[in-house]
């Protein structure tokens, strides 16, 4: 078909579907009053629009992967938050909801993301600083209390015993009467790239990809809303990776991802579609906007002609995005709160399903109320005040923008190539290549900004003398971890000890065997034992693991 034939058959298409679409009560025009258009395209395309561009909701989906996108609807708010006890976290969840916020992501803290319960011995001095502490299925329902499942959206930002912390949720929502196939949100369970920077992992890579595969049978047959990973390169970012690895890296962990699933016996159409994205929108505003356009077309050209997945929603890279926290300063803090818009608008100028905006004091603490309260007021400014939501991909066509992709995906598939030629995704985690790339970016970067190649405002110019910081700090006192211990004592002493220990056993079996370890674990939380107890079972068959020295 000739080039122009296909793009205004592409065109047809696009028009059809646009004008049976539902939309936000809005006044799409121009503060002037002047009517904009909902998409904007070359009158005369060149050579290779239709197989590079094309136009949203339709393959290869660099222009975004609804045919409306946010003049239908907006992308979701979701203000990463937990601290302390479940019952404060509870308080800040209903709080951010009456302001506005449409879904809730879960911070967990250290203990809880390394399997560990309040009382051991590696928790003391880290329960509930820099997130909510969780080790049993009373704490989860103390999180969610007067929030119904079933009408939220929520997140999860765990990865080592993120199975644990899914059959807490998933025993929440039974309890609520809410059905699991209602239940939507994320998991983010991306242990691969938790070798590769994170560094919060309990299990060696192979039985940890068994585990994943296990939640991905049972969330396809159970949670058909439900997403199941959330394949991150924030955390690949946030270790020092540059844009181009970012991509790179992150779309290498979900090609694995979708390999072991089909290894493991399911169809890719019933699994791929509920894989999601989750990146980082860091400092340099074009270069990341053109990261997310080239994160839509690689997935979907691999997806289809590698994969051979034929469902479209299996083409389709959702995404939701987090300011870098990397990117902000102890220094004249409220100068986070403009990095942070610039960083929000790009990951809206580039598409984003789902946005959080870093809080101004979060290089200090935890999020205090009312640094919450203005992150989540900046997106609300960039959604009803700018106009850049009324427009689908306003920066397609940009000679700048179409070349920061084009040569993103080339870059992204350079590194492709030299992951091939070390065996794949585990034998490079194995081999260090991951972790010795983004050191050496990391190390690149930080002596920029040394020689003052690269300027951070208030660090290494325009510093003021005297600085003295005068914004409202949460502080967690000990009180948190003596009232988690307490309550965790009281639960043990209440339980029915013998439904509790034969829950554990009939696990164990289940790690031993080869069985969907799901089952067993979501009955082991019914029973209320702890996630300390199941990690400690788990960890018996599956064992521990210690990455080799990268130098």
């Amino acid at each position: 078909m000739k080039q122009m034939d296909l793009f205004r058959e592409q065109r047809k298409r696009w028009e059809q579907e646009y004008s049976q679409a539902s939309f936000r009560e809005y006044d799409f025009r121009t503060v002037s009053g002047l009517e904009v258009k909902p998409l904007y395209w070359p009158d005369n395309p060149e050579a290779g629009y239709p197989e590079k561009l094309g136009f949203p909701g339709q393959f290869p989906y660099t222009r975004g992967v609804h045919a409306t996108m946010y003049r239908s609807r907006l992308w979701t708010m979701r203000q990463f938050a937990g601290f302390g006890t479940p019952e404060e976290t509870n308080q800040r969840y209903h709080y951010l909801l009456s302001q506005g916020q449409t879904g809730l992501s879960v911070a967990y803290d250290m203990p809880t993301l390394m399997g560990y319960d309040p009382d051991h011995p590696f928790s003391h001095g880290e329960v509930g600083k820099c997130g909510v502490s969780v080790a049993s299925l009373e704490d989860m329902e103390r999180l969610f209390r007067g929030i119904d499942l079933g009408d939220i959206s929520v997140s999860q930002t765990i990865n080592g015993p993120a199975v644990i912390l899914l059959a807490f949720y998933i025993a929440v929502a039974e309890k609520q009467g809410v059905p699991l196939s209602r239940l939507r949100g994320t998991l983010q369970n991306d242990i691969l790239k938790e070798f590769i920077a994170q560094k919060e992992w309990i299990f060696p890579p192979e039985p940890s990809m068994r585990i994943i595969t296990d939640m991905m049978q049972f969330c396809t047959r159970e949670m058909p809303q439900y997403n199941t990973i959330s394949i991150s390169g924030y955390h690949i970012r946030e270790a020092g990776s540059t844009a181009a690895q970012e991509l790179a890296f992150t779309l290498a962990d979900g090609f694995t991802y979708v390999e072991y699933g089909i290894r493991a016996g399911l169809n890719v159409d019933d699994f791929a579609p509920r894989l999601s994205f989750f990146f980082n929108s860091h400092l340099d505003f074009f270069e990341e906007i053109a990261k997310f356009r080239a994160a839509r077309r690689i997935w979907a050209k691999r997806m289809k002609n590698k994969y051979g997945a034929k469902n479209p929603r299996s083409w389709k890279l959702r995404f939701h995005t987090q300011t870098a926290g990397c990117s902000l300063t102890a220094q004249q803090p409220e100068n986070n709160i403009a990095r942070t818009a610039f960083q929000a608008l790009a990951a809206v100028l580039g598409g984003t399903q789902s946005l959080h905006t870093n809080s101004m004091d979060e290089t200090l603490a935890l999020p205090s109320e009312k640094a919450a309260e203005i992150a989540l007021r900046t997106q609300q400014l960039i959604a009803f005040e700018t106009g850049v939501a009324n427009v689908i991909d306003p920066l397609g066509g940009s000679w700048y923008v179409e070349d920061l992709t084009d040569r993103l995906e080339a870059e992204a598939e350079r590194y492709f190539e030299e992951i091939d030629r070390l065996g794949g995704v585990i034998p490079a985690i194995e081999q260090g290549y991951f972790q010795r790339e983004i050191a050496q970016s990391a190390a690149a970067y930080q002596e920029k900004i040394d020689r003052n190649q690269r300027i951070v405002v208030g660090v290494n110019r325009f510093q003021k003398e005297n600085e003295t910081i005068d914004i409202p700090i949460l502080e967690i006192g000990s009180e948190v971890e003596e009232a988690q211990v307490q309550a965790l004592k009281a639960l043990r002493e209440r339980r029915e000890k013998q439904a509790v220990e034969s829950s554990l056993n009939q696990l164990e079996r289940a790690c031993r065997e080869g069985e969907n370890v799901m089952p067993p674990i979501i009955a082991a939380a019914k029973a209320y034992a702890t996630l300390g107890e199941i990690v400690a079972r788990m960890k018996a068959v599956f064992g521990e693991w210690s990455e080799n020295d990268v130098f």
